[in-house]
């Protein structure tokens, strides 16, 4: 197994596209799986279309279903923090890609998304790794 861990910021951003750093850590493996891991308790990944609205939708949508108010127990961090624990139940904090000849094989559409409302951390390590088939 070859791993790699990315370090990224959210300060700026809701959904961050890591699509672009798993095919380069993909470019120069042959054939396998892309297991693509957020090892915290309030951020997930995603497979979808981004640069249509459909990154915004989501976003919308996820803040409907967890609102940020004082309705969690769990109430440490800012206001609502307890929805950002939901969330990884919502969104899973990890995804397994097909690699073929070091290419993903994603749909026509499909981009690997992290996904981070929680504006207490705006660190992320995302964990890369590949298996050889």
């Amino acid at each position: 197994m070859i791993t790699d861990l990315l370090d990224i910021d959210t300060s700026r951003r809701l959904l961050v596209d890591l699509t672009e750093d798993v095919r380069r850590f993909c470019s120069s493996q042959s054939d396998g799986l892309c297991s693509v891991f957020v090892p915290h308790a309030t951020a997930g990944l995603a497979l979808m279309e981004t640069g249509s609205g459909s990154d915004d939708d989501l976003v919308d949508a996820l803040q409907r279903l967890l609102p940020r108010d004082d309705r969690y127990r769990h109430r440490h961090g800012s206001p609502g923090h307890g929805a950002d624990h939901v969330l990884p139940a919502l969104i899973s904090p990890s995804v397994t890609v097909p690699v073929l000849d070091g290419t993903l094989l994603l749909g026509t559409w499909q981009s690997v998304v992290l996904v981070d409302l929680n504006r207490d951390n705006p660190r992320r390590s995302v964990r890369l790794s590949f298996i050889a088939g």
